[in-house]
């Protein structure tokens, strides 16, 4: 009697493992299918808003391919590392896809995209995150303004360091009367941006990729 209790209780057991197994293997086969489905999602996200900032055709490499690891800087506001990616066309640099951050948004930090011709000019700027108050911080929202092109063309020679600020302060750039802490936050984590690829040009372009 015994025996055939321990033979009952063994082939429970068999069957119970055998279930744990085949659970765990499809497990893992769904979360192998979906996390690839998710990551070339975001990597044509990522592609996309890149391409928004990009002029068209500049470049006949892979950006997502080519892209290196840039640490924390003070110029670019990013207390963690963070991607930046590179632009090349027949084997020369041609631009820079930088991420930065203004952290001294109204709402907290601001997040954005800035690429950079090989020459320092911008050819375009995306905020990527924000948390700016809704009626207040949405110029900067290339989707409601257009204000966030106004940086389309600058560079550190064509502007003037006491340009680098909103009108209200003697700068350049256009404010919406009420809500000035947003826009210098943005124009000076640019103004800084621009900084950072001049004193670090040459190893933006020579660094090997990280993939």
């Amino acid at each position: 009697m015994k025996k055939g209790i321990f033979q009952t209780s063994l082939r429970t057991s068999l069957i119970m493992l055998g279930f744990v197994v085949l659970t765990t293997l499809m497990l893992a086969l769904t979360y192998s299918r979906t996390h690839d489905l998710i990551t070339r999602s975001e990597e044509q996200e990522k592609l996309s808003l890149i391409n928004e900032v990009l002029p068209p055709g500049i470049s006949d490499n892979d950006l997502l391919r080519d892209a290196i690891e840039i640490a924390p800087s003070e110029l670019l506001g990013n207390s963690t590392p963070v991607t930046a990616y590179r632009a090349r066309f027949r084997g020369k640099p041609v631009a820079v896809v930088l991420e930065a951050t203004a952290p001294d948004g109204y709402a907290g930090k601001i997040v954005l995209l800035i690429a950079i011709l090989a020459d320092g000019e911008i050819s375009g700027v995306r905020v990527i995150s924000e948390n700016e108050t809704p009626g207040l911080g949405d110029y900067i929202d290339i989707a409601k303004s257009s204000w966030i092109k106004g940086f389309d063309h600058a560079s550190l020679s064509s502007l003037p360091d006491d340009a680098w600020h909103v009108k209200k302060d003697g700068g350049k750039f256009d404010y919406m009367t009420g809500a000035t802490i947003t826009p210098r936050a943005v124009v000076k984590a640019v103004h800084k941006a621009l900084e950072f690829f001049a004193s670090n040009r040459a190893e933006l372009f020579a660094q090997r990729s990280k993939k």
